[in-house]
């Protein structure tokens, strides 16, 4: 199963981001977990504490995950190059011909794209729009 994310004004979807796997999105939760000292929300809350269940980020909470997701790509560019989170994650970065230089890097969306700056970009629009991001 895969977690879709979306920025819908009105009806209309303005733009969206499949992260991936609920396994794959946990994984890169755990590797931010590790930048909390382990305990998971106690720096990066509004993306830590959120369930990947249905739900949403209104777009007043896009600001903090912004500024959080900004913090943790910063803080994981310091970090070394780990193991992609799945299979497909590494099948995917094989074929673009993708190696990573940093931790960041090691977590891609389904288009093998760095997730985080996707989501990043995503927080970004739903704030422009006054719209929420979706989880679908």
């Amino acid at each position: 199963m895969s977690l879709y994310l979306c920025v819908v004004a009105g009806e209309r979807e303005i733009a969206g981001v499949e992260v991936g796997t609920y396994a794959e999105f946990n994984a890169l939760r755990a590797t931010v977990a590790g930048l909390e000292g382990g305990k998971a929300g106690a720096r990066f809350p509004t993306l830590m504490l959120h369930s990947d269940c249905e739900g949403e980020w209104s777009a007043a909470a896009c600001a903090p995950l912004e500024r959080e997701l900004a913090a943790i790509i910063q803080a994981l560019r310091d970090l070394p190059p780990q193991p992609f989170p799945s299979a497909a994650q590494t099948r995917a970065a094989a074929e673009r011909g993708l190696v990573p230089r940093h931790a960041g890097e090691c977590f891609l969306d389904v288009d093998g794209i760095p997730v985080l700056e996707r989501l990043q970009a995503l927080a970004a629009l739903a704030q422009q729009a006054g719209a929420p991001v979706l989880f679908q």
